[in-house]
């Protein structure tokens, strides 16, 4: 029996992660360990943010003094970095699809825990900064709250009590491997929107994995369905990039027949760590030529397997020549689906033909066809 199938009206609530799930709490961690560990002459890569991930604030604490081996105590890099910490709370942005979930299970009146290995007057800092959010969850509850943290299942335990509904029935949405482990020995359903690229073969315990939370179908979990998606397209809140085109893999045209106008991602690094891996689409604008529809993929193509996040868009037009180094803007308006990897080179041309026809019937639409006049396409300094 299929997973969708199986689990049709079972679940009548969530249990929601924050860190990492709903709010980007690592970019903000980041910042602050590379600036702090530089002044003992280390520097902070990420190559220990997979042993952090979903640890309680303690936990975390001693695998960074123990791994850089810092001459100072767990408790003294806490007294440091906490206040450090605090002081960026309000740079901490929501993820992608966080609000819109948010609200949609509130607006159906979904019960909602916030279920987080944080303490309970952290979560509460964080999530201030976040308008409407407290008021969304019936129950919060911290690891200082509960007997152990994740990958205990108390934390979990505890959410479903105060809700007074069996865990049986709750769903867990979670973004580290502790708290999948926690959710399925709490013997919820488990979705993983996991927070670190290339590390879904870490997940396997649950009981699906998406790319982020644009990717979530309530109604497979028995709830109730988005119903913003239109033409096999999600609108989104506009964003835009540019920049000079540059040569990229020299596989577009090469190797797929798609001649894409790659863009530097140098100076885009905060846009890439803030938006999911995945096809998009939009207006591209070329200051000597116009403007275009544009379909686009942001990732790390696993065909082919890419060591960097990349930005490649494909411009919809037949141009005669090259245009190397013109400055290229892009006005990003809609999602149409998650990275993939596909089995064959024809299959991956395939499905980005398939993208390219979704995108260039989706702008025509009203709804993003206004956006081929925003200025920012068509007024260049």
């Amino acid at each position: 029996m299929s997973v969708s199938n199986s689990l049709k009206k079972l679940s009548s609530c969530v249990l929601i992660d924050l860190d990492g799930t709903l709010i980007n709490t690592d970019g903000v961690v980041g910042d602050i360990l590379r600036k702090y560990l530089s002044k003992y002459g280390k520097q902070w890569d990420g190559r220990e943010a997979l042993k952090i991930v979903g640890k309680t604030p303690l936990e975390a604490a001693t695998t960074i003094v123990e791994d850089y081996g810092l001459p100072c105590g767990v408790d003294e890099f806490n007294s440091e970095f906490y206040p450090l910490f605090s002081a960026q709370m309000d740079k901490i942005k929501s993820l992608p699809g966080a609000n819109r979930l948010i609200r949609h299970l509130k607006g159906h009146g979904v019960p909602m825990a916030l279920a987080s290995n944080s303490s309970r007057a952290n979560i509460e800092s964080k999530i201030s900064f976040h308008q409407g959010w407290k008021e969304c969850f019936s129950v919060i509850v911290g690891s200082d709250e509960v007997s152990k943290g994740k990958p205990s299942p108390d934390i979990f335990l505890e959410a479903a009590r105060k809700l007074n509904k069996d865990p049986g029935e709750c769903l867990v949405i979670e973004d580290s491997v502790p708290g999948v482990l926690a959710g399925k020995a709490a013997g919820s359903y488990v979705i993983a929107v996991p927070s670190l690229p290339k590390q879904t073969h870490l997940y396997t315990s649950a009981d699906e994995v998406i790319n982020s939370l644009l990717d979530i179908k309530p109604e497979k979990w028995g709830l109730p369905p988005f119903q913003d998606w239109i033409e096999n397209t999600l609108p989104i809140d506009p964003w835009r990039i540019g920049g000079p085109v540059i040569k990229g893999f020299g596989r577009g045209s090469k190797v797929l027949g798609i001649p894409t106008a790659n863009l530097s991602t140098k100076d885009y690094a905060e846009e890439l760590v803030e938006h999911p891996s995945g096809v998009y689409f939009g207006w591209a604008g070329l200051a000597t030529r116009g403007v275009f529809k544009m379909v686009m993929s942001i990732g790390w193509n696993p065909y082919f397997n890419n060591t960097e996040k990349t930005i490649e868009p494909w411009l919809l037009h037949d141009f005669t020549e090259d245009f190397y180094g013109e400055e290229l803007r892009l006005i990003i308006v809609g999602y149409i689906r998650p990275e993939a990897n596909f089995p064959s080179l024809e299959s991956l041309v395939a499905k980005i033909h398939e993208d390219r026809d979704v995108a260039e019937k989706a702008l025509d639409l009203p709804s993003y066809a206004k956006f081929k006049d925003d200025p920012y396409l068509t007024k260049y300094d």
